[in-house]
């Protein structure tokens, strides 16, 4: 394989990238508001000569490129965030901005520099004459990833139909590879009690009180370490062997984690005792934890148990439409998934990148010394459609994409021109490593 010809062929579309980019990121598009930008990309597989491209009834667009036996999939959730307090902004969002290196603007990092560099890599793979009777790739713009992780992916599997060999996840990566991430689900705790005068609070029930008492647990739970004199062991116990079979693969992607988010109750009047309260918490799961396992594990804190059937745990249900108005209803819950570092596909992205790049991450004058300091392949801190890919389906995933994580979310969000050509050709480079 020519790595110069590939590299040279990214770097010529640099300005057509960002270009495209801007474009992007004119049109809002959060989570069920996204066709604007869905429309958009589909202009742009079709311009660059994509072979079929479809808007799915849940609002996803794929684009083929190709012909052979094997599915490689790349794909970009294209929803993003809200903006924030504009104060914040040193820029407008939506109209972002251009330097030599960078281009600003809400959905830059995270993520849609993703999608411009896949449509743009599968370009270079047909100028190029990569595209063999192999292969072939369907690159996917995905909606409500923000609002629901890999939702889109559940429906492009089960009712699309569409299962690739493997999937290339666009999500930021600071120039590495990422092999995994912890998972996360969203758990709400109900207390009933029983309402009364606030001159006489004996007489009622405080649920409140109750819920006090349960959240004490939770962080205890959270804090803790797992020495035998706990109560309540922390989750730290399952980077411990003793505890999980999975330690290794936990140690690699971090410790679970758990924490209130909201919280809500019911009163008759700010004169009374509260007759009901309820929470909702975020848990970040590591390897060998489940939702069952971590259901049970609120279950078993001793204040839950002392108040019996009072509490209720359980796990949230994501119902929200697309901006096509299909409801596609999914638990919420998104597993943990980390693909071996031996792994085919490891390996393939691996040697894709070396072979185009070198054996360390690159980057502009303000991120390569950051990015040097950290191995090559690595893991996401947050979490991403792989939740479904791998997490739920077992389709091999796995994450290099333009931008970084640290501007996710953030206000003067921004990416970098040189990610976009260095993800185009290591996309395109890819599939023929692959499939050798």
């Amino acid at each position: 394989m020519d790595f110069k010809a590939i590299k040279e062929a990214s770097e010529s579309y640099k300005a057509d990238m960002t270009r495209f980019l801007r474009d992007l990121v004119a049109i809002p598009g959060e989570s069920c508001g996204e066709e604007g930008v869905i429309n958009r990309i589909a202009q742009e597989m079709e311009k660059v000569g994509f072979d079929k491209v479809e808007i799915d009834p849940m609002g996803n667009v794929l684009g083929y490129m190709g012909s052979g036996k094997t599915l490689i999939g790349y794909d970009a959730h294209i929803d993003t965030v809200g903006l924030g307090k504009l104060s914040n902004w040193n820029f407008a969002p939506y109209e972002g901005y251009e330097s030599e290196t960078e281009i600003g603007g809400r959905g830059t990092s995270d993520q849609l520099g993703g999608i411009v560099s896949a449509v743009y890599g599968a370009k270079v793979m047909k100028d190029l004459g990569l595209l063999s009777d192999k292969y072939r790739v369907v690159v996917t713009g995905t909606v409500q990833e923000e609002d629901c992780d890999g939702l889109c992916w559940q429906y492009i599997i089960n009712e699309d139909k569409v299962r690739p060999e493997f999937v290339v996840s666009t999500e930021p990566t600071d120039g590495g590879i990422y092999r995994g991430q912890r998972g996360r689900m969203e758990i709400r705790i109900d207390v009933k009690g029983v309402s009364c005068h606030g001159s006489a609070p004996e007489r009622g029930d405080n649920a409140i009180y109750k819920m006090s008492d349960i959240l004490q647990d939770v962080r205890a739970l959270n804090e803790n370490d797992a020495d035998d004199d706990k109560a309540v062991k922390g989750l730290v116990k399952m980077l411990d062997e003793k505890y999980n079979p999975e330690w290794r693969e936990a140690n690699f992607l971090g410790r679970g984690t758990v924490t209130v988010s909201e919280i809500f109750f019911t009163s008759p009047s700010r004169c009374a005792v509260a007759d009901s309260c309820a929470v909702s918490l975020d848990r970040r799961m590591t390897a060998g934890e489940t939702w069952e396992s971590c259901l049970d594990e609120i279950r078993a804190l001793p204040a839950v148990k002392k108040y019996g059937d009072d509490v209720v745990v359980s796990m949230y249900e994501y119902s929200r439409p697309s901006y096509k108005g299909l409801v596609y209803p999914i638990e919420c819950y998104f597993p943990t998934w980390v693909i071996p570092e031996d792994h085919k596909v490891t390996k393939a992205l691996e040697e894709a990148y070396k072979n185009l790049y070198g054996s360390a991450r690159i980057g502009t004058e303000e991120t390569a010394e950051m990015r040097k300091a950290r191995p090559l392949t690595d893991k996401w801190t947050f979490s991403t459609n792989g939740v479904s890919i791998m997490g739920r389906n077992g389709i091999p995933c796995i994450g290099f994409g333009p931008g970084a994580e640290a501007q996710a979310h953030a206000p003067n969000e921004k990416t970098w021109k040189q990610d976009l050509v260095t993800c185009a050709a290591v996309y395109a480079a890819l599939p023929t490593l692959y499939c050798k």
